[in-house]
């Protein structure tokens, strides 16, 4: 199991979002180059990124950030938030970014998906994110028909990175992750699993090593110090 700390972006500053609400925000640093320097340091080897402005638009809008965090060459590196199309891809392994996440568009053209799946294989996450059961698109804007464990057996014979399973009202709560349902999803699939959402506690993490999740992303309890990442490493 490994740690993925992370980093929000919106308007170019290191933030959070309350359960993925925009008007919740907490914004931690100015400058997000500094916060991923301060991950290394801590020995972090890898780096969740999200977009929070491409998320809402449709379309990447930090990627000067991006480039700036990936400049630094020390991490391996997943980008989510606003990607819906090939040439966005493109951009962001050609800056040397390790994965890309795609969530939106592979709920509203899954054909497309499976294309960039298979063309830049290993390469793609797929995000499912969730309140309760069901999953939501367009920055968390959008409640979808598919449930969480339908949508994740569409694609388990894909070659994908990983996926990402994402407990929206446990988002920058700090209450702890989503075990239950975490578990439910490592054991209806056989791809990799990353959790997010609530992660707040060393005890999290091994419970989460426990049901069998091959990665775990730490946003708001690092930055608020409920957990340090090299505690986090440790405990992995």
């Amino acid at each position: 199991m490994y740690i993925l700390p992370a980093i929000d972006l919106r308007g170019g500053k290191c933030v959070r979002l309350i359960q993925g609400e925009y008007n919740r925000q907490i914004t931690y640093k100015d400058d997000p180059t500094v916060q991923a320097q301060e991950f290394i340091d801590d020995g972090s080897e890898w780096l969740h990124i999200v977009d929070l402005d491409g998320a809402k638009l449709g379309r990447m809008v930090n990627l000067d950030a991006i480039s700036a965090i990936a400049a630094l060459g020390k991490l391996k590196i997943e980008v989510g938030g606003g990607i819906r199309d090939e040439k966005s891809l493109a951009a962001l392994f050609d800056k040397g970014i390790t994965r890309a996440i795609i969530g939106t568009r592979a709920l509203t053209d899954f054909d497309w998906f499976v294309e960039m799946a298979k063309k830049f294989e290993h390469k793609i996450v797929l995000s499912l994110d969730a309140r309760g059961s069901k999953v939501a698109a367009q920055g968390w804007l959008e409640d979808r028909p598919e449930t969480l464990i339908e949508f994740a057996r569409k694609v388990d014979e894909l070659p994908l990175a990983a996926i990402i399973y994402t407990d929206i009202d446990r988002d920058g709560m700090m209450s702890g992750p989503n075990l239950e349902r975490a578990k439910s999803l490592v054991e209806a699939v056989n791809l990799p699993i990353v959790a997010a959402g609530g992660v707040n506690a060393v005890e999290d993490i091994q419970k989460l090593t426990e049901i069998g999740v091959d990665g775990a992303i730490i946003g708001r309890a690092l930055y608020e110090g409920s957990i340090s990442l090299a505690d986090a490493l440790n405990a992995v």
